[in-house]
């Protein structure tokens, strides 16, 4: 188990209580595939630039890559989970939203877009949120939950990897440098699911040091259409 680097520095400190692993299976009897479904794993496992050493994705075309090569979520979210859907509670358990990591000690409102962490011996940092899919609502049986989790903003993050490294359970999850202390990812998540974001707010998103490019472009391309839609006709 690591020691916390920044334990007087102010910034958060959490751990990581499972490590979770998944390799495509079949889905449904429409032959859809997906790599959601993962187990815990015992002992260490490696983190590289596209993820965790015996992960995979299914869909290449919207999952993984170096922007989302690995998936956080906070034990704790499950909590609110299972009070929004008590008719499901046995469903939410760590692993449900098909996370690589399970985090306690930290959630949403106390992690920030552009947190670096320090991860057993690897680096890295939050680089966008997840956003609810199809996938997402057929593991769970019911499309309700993709609302739910745009409108709670228990999404949890994707990271992008700074330095590999090796990570186990017992591992610390640890910010040793933050750069936008006013961003955290429920903020940007509440953003992110807004019928009309605040032009301030979009402007920002846009040059946002640590967020992904194609956020960043959907922030410009929304702060367009909401300057364009308050301009006086001509």
């Amino acid at each position: 188990m690591n020691t916390s680097p920044n334990a007087s520095s102010g910034l958060p400190c959490g751990n990581i209580a499972a490590v979770r692993v998944g390799t495509a299976q079949r889905l449904d009897g429409n032959g859809r595939r997906t790599a959601y479904m993962k187990h815990a794993i015992d002992g260490a496992a490696r983190i590289h630039a596209l993820g965790i050493d015996g992960d995979t994705q299914a869909n290449k075309r919207v999952h993984g890559g170096p922007e989302k090569a690995v998936y956080g979520y906070p034990a704790s979210g499950y909590d609110g989970w299972r009070a929004d859907f008590p008719e499901m509670a046995g469903q939410f358990v760590a692993g449900a939203m098909g996370e690589n990591l399970v985090v306690t000690g930290q959630d949403e409102a106390s992690l920030c877009i552009g947190d670096i962490l320090a991860i057993g011996s690897a680096r890295l940092q939050i680089a966008q949120i997840r956003q609810p899919c199809s996938t997402f609502a057929a593991v769970l049986g019911t499309p309700k939950v993709v609302r739910a989790m745009t409108r709670s903003r228990r999404c949890g993050w994707y990271y992008r990897v700074v330095e590999a490294g090796v990570v186990q359970a017992g591992d610390g999850h640890d910010v040793i440098e933050r750069w936008n202390p006013r961003w955290t990812v429920a903020r940007f998540a509440g953003v992110a699911g807004a019928r009309s974001p605040d032009a301030a707010d979009l402007a920002e998103l846009s040059l946002l040091p640590g967020l992904t490019p194609d956020w960043q472009a959907w922030a410009m391309h929304a702060l367009s259409k909401t300057q364009a839609a308050q301009s006086p006709p001509r």
